[in-house]
């Protein structure tokens, strides 16, 4: 075990800054960019915040980019309570994301929450997704939906992070980003953007190079992100998305022991030395998406997409005890469409708004595993065609009971059909087909102009993704055991926004898990298979409050309470863990953020994250130490005639505090830990041109 540190003074700002937040005056003069009505457009049916029956956020593009280092999106998504991020620092294994605990178990991937980048799907169709294609420098927002959406977007028990990026602006603008930092990190951008005649237009691209703070957590990735929108007229708009991400390299450190982590944090595994641990991709993307509204407030949106990626991973074994070998190399290619229609309705003089659709994905996947001798190829073990394949029908209606009564109801009936197919003529095909129907419903009472009541009941399920139905029996084949997960989420909230200065949400859930979807690790193996437990309980409060202390100066504070444990559940040898708290995730989360911008220019961030103890076993029997996590950035905009140039720095982990950016549930050997960097900095500068 990593035992806490005491913070001392440190731990005593929580309560200081909070009673500060919650004391001052906000009658100061309002900051139009700071608190205003936000729209979220990615419930299907555009809805003001305030007024949607479940938790959501939004965070800006100037949150995202704005002297931000730009490693990850928890960056900036920190913000939002009921979500907990760790793994910023290993992209081996990509960025950890939580929402009321779906997610805080993937090994790899994003599971149990959905991801979307102007429309197209980042996730694929077994449900694992990834950020590793996402580019934070042409970010314009990013929305997140808290708790189960399957009634819309399928296997969402966790929710919904939809990112929108950025238009050409109506001057064409060129500009470059260069930035430099600690532990060998080194990142350039150039963008491009404007508009000519009905065509809207923006190219950005970026090269990230990172050292790393651990020795093998060498990384990078180069990106090139465009985005061209063609208006037809003022009802009909065809959007061309073309993305392709280039990561030669992303090593994988590996998880450390307490003993080691003590003696030198900055090492790798030694296994992880030994093999060569890490993972390479090349991935390309054409998104297509048309809209087109007709008279009567109808609506209809067509996408279209198509993806290709190949991706080497060597693992820190040769072959496993079940005859897999370490080394893999997959040829991915998954491509969907879809469509929905809305309209106005009028349900017994009752007003509304109807939507349909439909979405068809597919996922085919060539895997190949060889045995890893020592980092190089070795050994065919394994060579088969994994094929995800699925279909779904949703209905969402958002309809306006009364003045201050709206009522949404929402289903979605989705199939997920699997099918393996051995290339060696083993025994290892075979077939799995999931079938689900998900519903919602959501009431929104506007008690009065500045508060809002709400609560839903909705279902979700997730079923097994193609890395969760590896066999545990043998080299080949899908897991014979393995079911979806489903789940029942019961919330009651309220939320709201004072004059334009101060907004508020507040969340109660309760979520029964059935079947729930969760890792170990067969001794020796080196690998993780999946299993379901029996049943699991997710208890949480979720608080928020935004406010404009002074002019110029905003605030934040999150407050998330998470009790989530298993009801039934035993190991694999029969081991009962009833009544155990859920790994990976902290009981409390605190986060607190100050931003301040003055009219010459200067600005300023600064951010404070607590996360409590949680366990890193199902047992219980590992618990991690507590953590106070603070950073600090600034910059100066200057503008004069066509240029801007904004110098900015920023400095991580200001306290210095030693913490493990990473813990590697259920790891063998007591390999949990992996440490996140002391303080270390960064700066740069952005310079534009608008040509006129």
């Amino acid at each position: 075990m990593i035992p806490p540190r005491d913070h001392g003074p440190c731990r005593l700002l929580i309560p200081v800054l909070f009673a500060a937040l919650s004391s001052t005056s906000a009658a100061a003069e309002v900051d139009p960019d700071a608190l205003e009505e936000i729209v979220v457009v990615a419930t299907r049916i555009p809805t003001d915040l305030s007024s949607l029956p479940f938790a959501a956020g939004r965070v800006s593009g100037e949150q995202v980019q704005r002297a931000r280092q730009q490693l990850g999106l928890d960056e900036a998504l920190a913000v939002q309570p009921g979500l907990f991020f760790q793994n910023r620092y290993n992209f081996a294994q990509d960025l950890r994301i939580a929402i009321r605990g779906f997610g805080a178990r993937a090994n790899f991937g994003i599971r149990g929450i959905r991801i979307f980048a102007d429309d197209i799907p980042q996730t694929l169709p077994d449900g694992q997704g990834s950020v590793d294609a996402i580019d934070l420098g042409s970010v314009a927002a990013v929305e997140v939906i808290r708790g189960p959406f399957s009634a819309v977007y399928g296997s969402a028990s966790g929710g919904v992070i939809h990112i929108r990026t950025e238009d050409g602006p109506p001057s064409p603008v060129l500009s470059g980003r260069l930035n430099t930092g600690s532990y060998g990190f080194s990142e350039w951008q150039v963008k491009a953007g404007g508009q000519a005649g009905r065509l809207n237009w923006l190219v950005n691209g970026s090269s990230t190079e990172l050292d790393g703070y651990r020795d093998h957590a060498a990384y990078r990735n180069d990106l090139v992100n465009t985005k061209f929108r063609y208006d037809f007229d003022d009802t009909a708009s065809l959007t061309v998305l073309l993305n392709a991400v280039d990561s030669p390299t992303a090593d994988d450190p590996g998880g450390l022991t307490a003993r080691e982590v003590a003696a030198n944090p900055r090492q790798a595994a030694p296994r992880n030395l030994q093999f060569n641990a890490g993972e390479s991709l090349d991935q390309q993307t054409l998104g297509i998406a048309f809209r087109k509204a007709f008279s009567g407030g109808r609506e209809l949106l067509l996408r279209n997409y198509y993806v290709q990626r190949d991706f080497f991973n060597r693992l820190p074994f040769d072959v496993n005890s079940n005859g897999q070998g370490g080394s893999v190399d997959l040829d991915r290619k998954f491509a969907g469409f879809g469509a929905q229609y809305g309209w106005a309705t009028d349900w017994a003089g009752r007003s509304g708004r109807l939507i349909v659709g439909f979405d068809y994905d597919a996922q085919r996947d060539h895997r190949v595993r060889f045995a890893n001798n020592d980092g190089s190829v070795g050994d065919l073990t394994t060579d088969q065609d994994e094929d995800v394949t699925t279909r779904a029908l949703f209905v969402q209606d958002a309809i306006d009971l009364a003045d201050d009564l709206a009522l949404t109801l929402g289903g979605r009936f989705d199939e997920v059909e699997y099918r393996v197919t051995d290339r060696t003529g083993a025994t290892g095909s075979g077939q799995r087909t999931f079938r689900e129907f998900s519903p919602m419903l959501g009431l929104n009472w506007a008690v009065l102009d500045t508060l809002r009541l709400y609560g839903n009941v909705s279902t979700s399920f997730d079923p097994p993704a193609t890395t969760e139905l590896a066999n545990p029996y043998g080299p080949t084949g899908f897991n014979p055991d393995i079911d979806s997960q489903t789940a029942t989420n019961y919330e009651l909230g309220l939320k709201g926004l004072v004059s334009g200065r101060l907004r508020y949400d507040l969340a109660l859930f309760h979520i029964d898990v059935q079947d729930e979807i969760v890792p170990f690790e067969l001794e020796g193996s080196g690998q993780s298979f999946y299993r379901n437990a029996g049943r699991s309980a997710h208890d949480g409060l979720e608080a928020m409050l935004a406010m404009e202390l002074l002019p110029g100066l905003t605030g934040s504070a999150a407050y998330t309470w998470s009790d989530f444990t298993f009801e039934e559940f035993s190991s694999p040898d029969g081991v009962v863990f009833d009544g155990n708290r859920i790994p990976g995730i902290p009981e409390h989360l605190v986060n607190l953020a100050l931003n301040w911008a003055h009219a010459s220019g200067l600005y300023a961030g600064w951010d404070l994250l607590y996360a409590g103890q949680f366990y890193a076993d199902d047992a219980n029997s590992v618990e991690t130490g507590d953590y106070l996590v603070s950073n600090l950035r600034g910059g100066f905009r200057w503008q004069a005639d066509h240029w801007t140039v904004e110098p900015f720095a920023g400095i991580n982990n200001l306290f210095d505090e030693r913490y493990m950016s990473n813990i590697r549930l259920n790891a063998a050997f007591g390999r949990y830990y992996e440490p996140a960097p002391g303080r270390n900095v960064y700066g740069g500068v952005r310079v534009s041109y608008e040509f006129q």
